[in-house]
């Protein structure tokens, strides 16, 4: 259970910080490669947490998840 969620809470945080850094990349007008490379690692990772959890994922269980994963490494 904890697994799915590490993977769609850690694409969520990846893709996350990949916007900003592509955003900054067009404003300097250079190629966003890391931040591209970023957005796929992430994208993969939810991609794979939606469709390995059994019944998936809905809106109201993304900050469950994200509680979860907190708890654990807190724990």
């Amino acid at each position: 259970m904890i697994s799915h969620d590490l993977f769609l809470v850690f694409g969520i945080i990846i893709a996350g910080f990949a916007i900003p850094s592509m955003m900054g990349a067009f404003a300097d007008r250079r190629p966003p490669r890391a931040s591209a490379i970023a957005i796929l690692v992430g994208g993969s990772m939810i991609l794979i947490a939606l469709s390995q959890k059994p019944g998936g994922y809905t809106l109201n269980d993304v900050p469950e998840a994200f509680i979860r994963v907190v708890a654990h490494f807190t724990r």
